[in-house]
């Protein structure tokens, strides 16, 4: 089925989202958690893109020229970062109260993003395509995983001359220790987001990830584990992948490049 005949969209998931778009910005409301989180995956998405690119990461705004896509960009806690770091962001999410409020905020900030109630799809239908693209804490809310990632790896751009696009994906794994932490601990016992935020058997294991792209010309990486401390209220990276963690998606390199400042093994990759 062609990318512009189905759609991506969990209406259940929309009206939810959309129920408490308002919140967004408030970091001690609903959404409070990814407040807490964004540090730890700013730093890792500006890291992964430096290498990738072979960007200056002592330059004010080192991803000059590079288009970036923040799909599911919810009130715009990532696009807006990343349009201070240069990239020119396109912020795309199917529920329209959402990109109401990031628009607003964007406003307030002083900022130009290209914010628009859409769907992987219909982009990819309409013949987008990104230098980067930001998949974080979506994917176990489509209707069609494999699909929407599908979709998503389409619209990284390929290049003449040095690496193709990179995405960037976060979500859940689905293990007993993400459903006693991240859905009866975080939603039940701890409130720390409201009640059918998660739904556990849409949690992905990282071996579903790259079974969905393996005949996509790409190269997946990871996974990167992230773990939160209830102690010291942070987030940091970890070899822990049972909850939380990050995956990378490569387009494969020109014929002819070859990667000669490769992204640094810190975190852990098993699969």
């Amino acid at each position: 089925m062609s990318a512009a005949a189905r759609s991506s969209i969990d209406p259940a998931e929309v009206a939810r989202f959309s129920k408490i778009a308002a919140e967004w910005w408030d970091p001690k409301g609903k959404f409070a958690p990814l407040h807490k989180f964004n540090p730890t995956r700013l730093g890792f998405i500006r890291d992964q893109a430096l290498y990738r690119f072979g960007r200056d990461g002592a330059a004010r705004r080192p991803f000059e020229g590079l288009r970036l896509l923040d799909i599911g960009c919810g009130g715009g806690l990532l696009s807006e970062p990343m349009t201070r770091l240069g990239f020119t962001v396109v912020g795309v999410d199917a529920s329209e109260r959402n990109i109401g409020t990031a628009a607003a905020h964007a406003a307030e900030q002083g900022l130009s993003i290209d914010y628009r109630c859409s769907t992987a799809e219909a982009m990819l239908a309409a013949g987008e395509s990104f230098d980067v693209i930001l998949n974080m804490e979506v994917i176990e809310h489509v209707a069609d995983p494999g699909a929407f990632l599908r979709d998503c790896a389409a619209m990284l751009k390929p290049t003449k001359l040095g690496p193709g696009g990179l995405m960037i994906v976060a979500t859940l794994n689905r293990t007993l220790k993400a459903f006693a932490l991240a859905k009866l601990g975080a939603e039940y016992a701890l409130r720390w987001l409201p009640v059918g935020t998660h739904d556990w058997s849409k949690f992905l294991k990282p071996a579903e990830l790259r079974g969905f792209l393996a005949d996509a010309q790409v190269t997946v990486d990871g996974p990167y584990g992230v773990v939160f401390d209830p102690l010291s209220g942070r987030w940091s990276q970890s070899h822990d992948t049972d909850v939380n963690y990050m995956m990378t998606v490569a387009r494969d390199a020109a014929q002819g490049y070859v990667d000669t400042n490769p992204p640094a093994k810190s975190w852990d990759t098993s699969a």
